[in-house]
């Protein structure tokens, strides 16, 4: 029975399996729209240096903190919280982490069936040739509001990310990470080098890298707080999840060093192609978010030569980018019903692919399709409690559990397992239980007061 349980839960092949599926994880749409801008609005290579000097000190501290208690208990978050510290309140930060999980999922897979309707929208032709500002919004208020649409393009992306999960660590999310990692790098790589040799590409760059460091102040240093931590997809349980699937004799801090890089290149690398694009068109100011997506960029591709290859080359990545976060934000929740209720893989996906859809639905209708729905602002709203707020608690929770209560020295023998060494280990333990919990709880603060 133990045996066959195990065989539901799996583990990864290799390290390199795990660190292409936990930088999958990371690499999100947000990584490749939201990074550029916030660099470019916040003093260029003055902030890429602060961002970076917050990944290595925040954000790889809490991903380690969470790989460590994932591997050591080798159970999803609510499992394992539970095996450091049975029948302890704290077992509710797993709890949340798989709330945060599928409710992220239900609003995330939305922006990501989207994604879906414009690679195909691009393929068709729809941006080619004459393509206006008039266009391009009259395009995204009528597909985005809808509803058929925007449900249909939904329910494909919970379809493919539950069939992925359904199939298990090695036969479902390793096998299929390990085929699109390599494209989403490649596709990344050679957008980045085609938007370099476009006409103003220069000037973009100049506007992206070139550093100013009279705007850095405490905003621009809480932004780059945030986007580091919130870029590398920590304080959800998926980093516990995906630590349960790790070999006892691999190295967790190079693990963890390997995905927080992968994930700073990858955003560092989208900003090669935002901006030499935006700059290759006059009169194009940057935008963030969606808008910049399926408005502005639409735009662009239809005044450039080859810009209907360029495009569909561009929804491709982000739907890449899309697909391999939503897989981990499945996994959690299976996880937790896999290990603790003893369901089969294939019920619980099914099963959680399920709630997210209906969960989605709402979100999925608040783009136009539903007045109510849009009028509030039901998609934000959803956005602000669990993609900015839930994580940040549950990230802080966890350091202070790690750094608290299970305590570090605990923790560090976790980690000297796979790393006898762990030269880092003083910089790691006054930035579990000091820095990296005064700096979240900044961010809290931010989010909360806006």
């Amino acid at each position: 029975m133990e045996s066959q349980q195990q065989n539901q839960r799996g583990n990864w092949g290799s390290k390199v399996a795990f660190i292409f599926a936990a930088t999958g994880s990371a690499i999100g749409l947000g990584n490749i729209w939201r990074f550029p801008m916030v660099v470019g609005e916040n003093g260029g290579a003055a902030f890429v240096f602060i961002y970076i000097m917050a990944v290595a000190l925040i954000g790889f501290t809490v991903m380690l903190a969470e790989l460590v208690i994932g591997r050591h208990s080798q159970k999803n978050p609510v499992g394992a919280i539970g095996h450091i510290r049975p029948r302890s309140p704290w077992k509710g930060i797993g709890y949340l982490g798989m709330a945060t999980g599928i409710f992220i999922l239900s609003y995330y897979g939305v922006l990501a069936g989207m994604i879906v309707g414009y690679f195909i929208k691009t393929v068709g032709g729809t941006f080619r040739g004459n393509v206006t500002s008039q266009l391009t919004e009259q395009t995204f208020n009528d597909f985005s509001s809808n509803p058929f649409l925007v449900l249909l393009f939904f329910i494909i992306i919970i379809a493919i990310t539950t069939y992925i999960i359904s199939k298990g660590v090695k036969g479902g999310i390793e096998r299929y990470t390990k085929v699109l990692m390599p494209i989403l790098f490649v596709l990344i790589v050679f957008l980045s080098i085609r938007a370099l040799t476009l006409p103003g590409a220069g000037e973009g760059i100049r506007f992206y890298l070139n550093p100013d460091f009279s705007k850095v102040n405490f905003t621009v240093i809480f932004r780059a707080l945030g986007q580091a931590f919130f870029s590398l997809s920590l304080g959800m349980g998926t980093m516990i999840t995906y630590g349960s699937y790790i070999n006892k004799r691999d190295n967790l801090v190079s693990s963890a060093g390997w995905v927080s890089f992968s994930d700073t290149l990858i955003a560092f690398l989208a900003g090669l192609i935002i901006f030499p694009t935006l700059f290759a068109i006059p009169g194009i100011s940057p935008d963030s978010g969606p808008s910049l997506v399926f408005k502005v960029f639409p735009l662009i591709f239809g005044q450039l030569p080859g810009g209907q290859i360029f495009g569909m080359l561009f929804f491709l990545l982000l739907m890449v980018a899309a697909i391999t976060s939503t897989i981990s934000l499945l996994e959690v929740p299976v996880a937790y019903f896999v290990d603790e209720r003893k369901w089969t893989r294939n019920k619980a996906s099914y099963l959680m692919g399920l709630a997210a859809l209906l969960l989605g639905v709402p979100s999925a209708l608040s783009w136009g399709g539903v007045k109510f729905f849009t009028r509030i602002e039901f998609w934000a709203k959803v956005d602000l409690i669990f993609g900015n707020i839930s994580l940040a608690v549950g990230a802080l929770l966890i350091c202070l559990f790690v750094g608290w209560v299970w305590g570090v020295k605990k923790a560090i023998e976790e980690i000297k397992s796979g790393n006898r060494q762990f030269s880092i280990r003083l910089i790691w333990v006054f930035s579990v239980k000091f820095l990296s919990p005064i700096a979240i709880i900044i961010i809290l603060i931010k989010i909360i007061l806006g």
